[in-house]
């Protein structure tokens, strides 16, 4: 099973762990509540695990603009 982050924002792959056995405590995934793991995480048909983040320029955008929080898409 690989684990690939992807963007929530604008789409844009931030990276991948390939064939590592690690547990949802290792990746931190038990830190997130049921809503937070249901929005970000999800398995795609290959059983490769999908992780929604905030890759760097959306995080500086939001940085900015604040009021971006409030937008359900602010990349155009």
């Amino acid at each position: 099973m690989a684990i690939h982050y992807h963007c929530r924002h604008c789409g844009k792959h931030v990276g991948s762990l390939e064939h590592l056995n690690l547990t949802s405590e290792q990746l931190g995934f038990h830190e997130l509540t049921s809503e937070e793991r249901q929005a970000m995480l999800e398995y795609d048909k290959q059983g490769h695990l999908q992780v929604k983040t905030i890759c760097e320029d959306c995080h500086e955008a939001l940085e900015r603009n604040p009021d971006y929080y409030a937008l359900h898409s602010f990349i155009q």
